[in-house]
């Protein structure tokens, strides 16, 4: 699988499971993401997963909806905690499949 991607198991994200793996300089991680069932809307959609150096997996981040404040259109984002990562899902590059989302990575805010 090409790196910095999630294949969901449907084009529903919400509600699909998923597989991918984040490769950046300092870090490397296959991971794996279930649904949460939450009705605090601050909830992430999405666990995320990974592998601890003895194969355990471990939750290592989460998956958000959003909607953007313009247009109104939902998205969604995704923070691994351990290495201050954040991205947002997008749709892959040259891809008409909407159940595997290119990770795309943004900056940490600055702190006020």
């Amino acid at each position: 699988m090409t790196t910095n991607c999630i294949k969901f198991t449907s084009a529903d994200i919400e509600t699909a499971k998923g597989v991918g793996s984040i490769s950046t300089l300092t870090f490397d991680l296959d991971i794996t993401v279930e649904p949460v069932a939450s009705s605090n809307p601050m909830a992430p959609t999405h666990r995320v997963l990974g592998r601890s150096p003895r194969g355990k997996l471990v939750e290592c981040g989460g998956i958000w909806k959003k909607q953007n404040k313009e247009t109104g259109a939902d998205y969604y984002t995704l923070t691994i905690r351990d290495h201050g990562f954040n991205a947002n899902l997008g749709k892959a590059a040259s891809q008409d499949d909407l159940s595997l989302q290119a990770i795309i990575p943004w900056g940490p805010k600055d702190a006020a």
